[in-house]
């Protein structure tokens, strides 16, 4: 079996982010968006991406960020993975990626079989994707809403080598989200939290060795 890659998102302090490296995250999120409970300042994100640089890939999570933003973002954080979680279309992505001169991921948000028809497209010109489950009507966030879709829905599919899957997942259910979906990626943020915006040490690593199958 390949091992599991794990992406810790919506770090925010320095003890949560060495917790997360210290229990062998591949990937670490920071979230610059305002109407998160995780939101950073650029340089508050760009403070933690330089304490991780080279221990794990540093991810910037935006939503539809306009070519300043991003011109800042990479000047401020330097990320080594933008990740899109908005309304970016393909053509958007591969702009981004194309002018950022960085690798992109690209978050879609699924509740049925039909938002998978969006898969090929947006595998053409993103590095990576992340399946992360629909917000419910009216949430203010685009992701980190703590729910899940139906997993089966991608146990017919052909996916992406390396997608991600998010979206409900804890220390409790990883295990078999991973069984029943074949992936080998994972990403959680509110799944290791004590509430919105505050992780846990603990959880952190509980889900991680969850992922991995060390119990």
């Amino acid at each position: 079996m390949s091992r599991v890659s794990v992406k810790i998102c919506g770090l925010g302090t320095e003890a949560t982010l060495d917790a997360a490296l210290d229990a062998g995250a591949d990937l670490v999120g920071f979230v610059h968006f305002p109407k998160s409970p995780r939101h950073l300042a650029l340089d508050a994100a760009g403070r933690l991406a330089r304490r991780a640089r080279g221990r794990a890939e540093r991810v910037l999570l935006l939503v539809d960020p306009d070519d300043a933003l991003l011109a800042a973002a990479v000047e401020t954080v330097d990320p080594d993975l933008i990740q899109l979680h908005g309304r970016e279309s393909p053509t958007r992505v591969a702009d981004i990626r194309r002018t950022t001169g960085r690798p992109v991921m690209k978050a879609l948000g699924i509740a049925t079989a039909d938002d998978l028809f969006a898969v090929p497209a947006y595998a053409e010109v993103a590095d990576r994707l992340l399946l992360d489950a629909k917000p419910p009507p009216g949430a203010a966030l685009p992701g980190g809403n703590g729910v899940s879709f139906d997993w089966d829905l991608l146990a017919r599919v052909s996916l992406p080598e390396g997608t991600m899957l998010s979206g409900g997942l804890d220390a409790a259910n990883v295990a078999e989200a991973l069984a029943r979906t074949g992936l080998t990626a994972v990403d959680v943020s509110s799944g290791v939290e004590v509430r919105p915006g505050e992780k846990d040490p603990a959880r952190i690593a509980a889900f991680i060795a969850a992922a991995r199958g060390r119990y």
